[in-house]
């Protein structure tokens, strides 16, 4: 195994591949990654990918390369791209922690003892980091696992594999827990330190907000698994069916006939038919006259519709060009406005910059645009280029107007 020199060698190495490292990153759930492809990335250049499978960078099988697993666990904890969940890192970190509080407790020497001290700290930081880590790709394992998994008896497994690290990763929080306020009690009298008591307090907080989120897990796995459950029994029964239909044995072999005709569900019932035909008896009764009349209004008022139809267009009517109201250009208008003003402080550093609603109130558009609608533009220019902006604590007047002053950021 390549042993790097130095931390220089490292990074040095790494931004000379840094394209093809990245592309291979990308693709690292893939199959293959060609050794053309990767040669190609690097422009051809033979002799730096020989250089990357010397030192182990990436590594080749046949036509292809494959990063190294060391740089791909590297990548992955960076950037926490990781999908695994790893309850076996805490259990370490925890059995670590027990020895170097051990270690404190020995230790006679104050430099070593807060050497010590520093260690613990950035090891409960840890913990922190790899249990919540380890809760958000459980919860995104649970969902992709019921969404994803076409096959049902690997489905379910998957669910109960992950309940079972659901498990482990909550022992691990109440171990946390009970090192914290019962087994190392003497190391926290004795280690009175501020920074490890802030880091305490944001490790507790962070257990318990991972402790509400398995509660979370757990209801899920147990939902997926009981709709899971009727599926399996839903499709076995259709596959039932369909077999006795298929070969023309539903009827002898089944109750079908029975359990349709006692089925009244509207599902079941087809379409009634919609006939409301009056008598002429009723029709001549006072009680009919408003049914009459409401018909009647209805009648009147197609007819109203029917002649208000617009006509079709005339030859004449086609040749006339349409009209479009110039929609005003945000983009453009605060384009202008910051390099108005950077051109004032490039040519007078000691100038003083105009704000945006004076500048906006004498600003030339491409059509005539009111004091009302200049007051609309500026407050949507404010809104949608916030982060351009800066909005000052003074204000300003214009006429009826009192508005804030914001100058460029």
């Amino acid at each position: 195994m390549y042993v790097f020199r130095s931390i220089h060698e490292i990074t040095n190495t790494i931004a000379v591949a840094r394209g093809l490292l990245t592309a291979m990153f990308e693709k690292r759930k893939s199959l293959s990654f060609r050794y053309a492809d990767a040669l190609a990335l690097l422009k051809d250049d033979e002799n730096r990918l020989k250089l990357l499978l010397e030192k182990e960078v990436i590594r080749q099988n046949g036509n292809f390369v494959e990063l190294d697993a060391r740089f791909l666990d590297f990548f992955e904890m960076l950037l926490e791209a990781n999908e695994e969940i790893n309850t076996a890192a805490i259990n370490e970190n925890i059995e670590y922690l027990h020895e170097l509080m051990d270690y404190y407790g020995k230790e006679q020497i104050a430099s070593r003892k807060e050497s010590y001290v520093r260690n613990i700290k950035m090891t409960f930081q840890k913990i922190e980091r790899t249990t919540l880590r380890n809760v958000m790709n459980l919860q995104s394992s649970i969902d992709h696992a019921f969404k994803h998994e076409p096959t049902y008896q690997i489905k379910i497994a998957k669910l109960e594999n992950l309940d079972k690290k659901r498990v482990n990763i909550q022992q691990l929080i109440d171990t946390t827990e009970n090192l914290i306020l019962h087994e190392e009690r003497r190391f926290f009298q004795q280690a009175t330190d501020e920074e490890l008591q802030r880091i305490l307090l944001e490790l507790r907080s962070g257990l318990q907000l991972s402790a509400h989120s398995l509660i979370r897990a757990q209801q899920d796995i147990i939902n997926y698994l009981n709709q899971i459950k009727s599926q399996v029994i839903l499709v076995e029964k259709i596959r039932k069916l369909k077999y006795l239909h298929d070969t023309f044995e539903l009827r002898a072999r089944s109750n079908l006939t029975e359990v349709v005709a006692r089925e009244h569900s509207v599902l079941m019932e087809g379409t009634p038919p919609s006939s409301f035909k009056l008598s002429v008896n009723y029709l001549g009764t006072d009680e009919a006259r408003p049914v009459i009349l409401k018909v009647l209004r209805n009648l009147q008022y197609r007819e109203t519709v029917r002649s208000n139809e617009a006509g079709a267009f005339s030859e004449e009517d086609m040749e006339i060009p349409a009209m479009y109201e110039q929609v005003i250009d945000l983009d453009e208008t605060t384009s202008d406005y910051l390099q108005a003003q950077a051109q004032v402080c490039w040519n007078n550093a000691q100038a003083r910059q105009e704000d945006l609603f004076s500048y906006l109130m004498r600003y030339t558009f491409k059509r005539d645009v009111g004091e009302q609608e200049r007051t609309t533009i500026f407050c949507q220019i404010v809104s949608l280029y916030e982060s351009q902006f800066r909005i000052s604590d003074t204000y300003g007047t214009y006429k009826e107007f009192e508005y804030a002053k914001v100058y460029p950021a």
